[in-house]
């Protein structure tokens, strides 16, 4: 890809357009390059003349995305709302996916182990082991799915770390604290909850903190791999 097109693709996501329109921009302006190319080829300029004049023939970076950016429609809803879409819709995701894991751990409880004051500390085998492993799985891991999806999305879209960090942090204070409680009702029923176990205190700093830093990978990653080098 041309630099200049290298350039204009940044100037556009750092602006708020989705990436799918940038996609479909950037082949568009490729494919129209390659049509002026050709023709000063034609015309009988060398390839690195034609490309230059060619270049100069598109226009300028900021021209080019101006035509893009006064379009509103373009814009990524994470751009139109990113406190929507790095706080609450990561949390109300976390939300549905604890909730989730609760209901097969409720309903694995009354079906594989129904005469047991707990679903905790017994061994299981065959299809009730696959299906408690299958809530665990999915209890442990939601914290770290619904982070490394908006470390992505904010990655792939140029974001500030301000506005993802505060998702992250919500997001890990959670994983670090979030405890699971089991018991029977005076009546024999099964009842499952969940809640935060902020009486650890500070013993959930240094997991809350693992937990950011690994969720914020992507973002990182991204992050380095575009900082300017020394020398450069």
């Amino acid at each position: 890809m041309p630099r200049q097109l290298h350039e204009l693709r940044e100037r556009l996501l750092r602006a708020g357009v989705a990436p799918r329109h940038v996609r479909r921009y950037l082949a568009e302006l490729s494919d129209h390059l390659a049509d002026l190319i050709a023709e000063e080829q034609r015309n009988g300029l060398a390839r690195p003349a034609a490309e230059s004049a060619a270049l100069a023939r598109l226009g300028d970076t900021e021209h080019l995305a101006q035509a893009m950016i006064r379009q509103p429609q373009l814009r990524a809803w994470s751009a139109r709302a990113p406190w929507a879409a790095f706080g609450l819709v990561p949390i109300a995701v976390l939300a549905a996916a604890y909730a989730a894991a609760l209901t097969i751990l409720w309903t694995g409880w009354n079906w594989f182990l129904p005469g047991m004051d707990s679903p905790f500390g017994h061994q299981t085998t065959g299809l009730a082991y696959y299906y408690f492993t299958a809530g665990r799985a999915l209890y442990y891991t939601a914290p770290l799915l619904v982070g490394w999806t908006i470390s992505i999305i904010a990655a792939r879209q140029r974001i500030s770390i301000w506005w993802p960090a505060p998702g992250f942090a919500l997001l890990a204070c959670i994983a670090a604290t979030v405890r699971v409680y089991a018991a029977r009702s005076p009546r024999g029923g099964a009842n499952v909850g969940i809640g935060l176990g902020l009486q650890n205190g500070y013993a959930s700093l240094v997991p809350a903190l693992i937990v950011f830093c690994v969720i914020a990978a992507p973002w990182i990653a991204w992050r380095m791999s575009t900082a300017p080098r020394v020398g450069s």
